[in-house]
């Protein structure tokens, strides 16, 4: 991976004149099917016994990625962890699709799990998700970045070099992948998606990575996390794509339940996240390549303001029906 000698653009810019009249906090959207009683915008446990759920079996699913069994064997100290401390089975999801984990969430065949970061407050919203955990540094500094990347001598050097070119991107309800560069490339450069340059869906961050990197799409937008781990497993060699622009820092992926689980179990849940030791693990292995080494706590209210301020500006509304 290589950088364009340009200056980085701070994406905080964009979103302090594309939302100039928004609101900068934006109000919960929840489904009719939960409460928010102690207005945090998620979702309240239910009071009533015969709502809540305690399965001898809990399903624990992570953000789809490239390949899901290789995030099997990177999860499972850490589920053995949580199985000990829960006194519960743990079970990992391989999901492929984010519509897949979505729904497995809304169907209540999902107890557990780590969400994209654009797709934590469809899950908060539509499925009713309760994040408290992120991954953090070991001095507690968290997030990516975005960064919009194509191959080299595309002939695309600036970002206003994408009009009438290919951009991919990742799904609709991602962040990074999405909502965010639809939003600068709006405000800040006058390109609207399929009327200035064509969009494609590649499902995934390390798809749309690859398909730059085998000249399937002239660029795409991606988390730059994604792109770290996958360079550190040899997966792709740094000068395969050039980076034209990085955004400011987002929140990375979020970990929380489902808010049905019985109140003692969830707080089991969040123990065995707190209490997790990831030295020498598989997990930190893994994820020591994006700088990550512990779980620290976090609110949807306080941490995914700016993410819900980029989706109010792109006239994303939850219809969870």
């Amino acid at each position: 991976m290589t950088a364009a000698p340009l200056s980085r653009t701070l994406l905080a810019s964009a979103v302090a004149g594309l939302f100039a009249t928004a609101s900068l906090a934006a109000s919960a959207d929840l489904s009719p099917r939960y409460t928010d009683a102690d207005g945090d915008m998620v979702a309240d446990i239910p009071s009533d016994a015969s709502d809540l759920v305690d399965p001898s079996t809990l399903v624990f699913a992570y953000t789809p990625v490239e390949d899901p069994a290789v995030y099997a064997n990177v999860w499972s100290d850490f589920l053995d962890h949580m199985s000990e401390v829960t006194g519960k089975r743990v079970q990992f999801f391989p999901v492929q699709s984010n519509a897949a984990q979505q729904e497995a969430l809304r169907a209540g065949r999902l107890h557990v799990a780590g969400f994209n970061t654009g797709g934590v407050p469809v899950a908060v919203n539509c499925g009713g998700f309760r994040p408290f955990a992120i991954m953090a540094a070991a001095d507690g500094s968290f997030g990516y970045e975005m960064e919009i990347i194509t191959w080299p001598g595309s002939g695309i050097e600036q970002m206003e070099d994408l009009a009438g070119r290919q951009l991919a991107f990742t799904s609709p309800t991602s962040n990074s992948g999405f909502r965010a560069p639809s939003a600068l490339l709006r405000s800040e450069y006058g390109l609207e998606a399929d009327e200035d340059f064509e969009t494609a869906f590649s499902g995934s961050h390390d798809n749309s990575i690859l398909g730059v990197i085998n000249r399937d799409y002239e660029a795409a937008a991606i988390a730059n996390s994604v792109g770290h781990r996958m360079l550190a497993r040899g997966v792709i060699e740094e000068g395969d794509f050039e980076i034209i622009y990085t955004s400011e820092t987002f929140p990375t992926t979020a970990y929380g339940t489902a808010h049905n689980l019985v109140p003692e179990l969830q707080e089991k849940i969040q123990e065995a996240f707190f209490s997790y030791d990831w030295e020498g693990t598989p997990l930190q292995a893994e994820f020591a390549n994006s700088g990550e080494a512990q779980f620290i706590p976090i609110t949807y209210e306080e941490h995914w303001s700016v993410i819900r301020t980029i989706a109010e500006a792109n006239g994303v509304t939850y219809d969870c029906d």
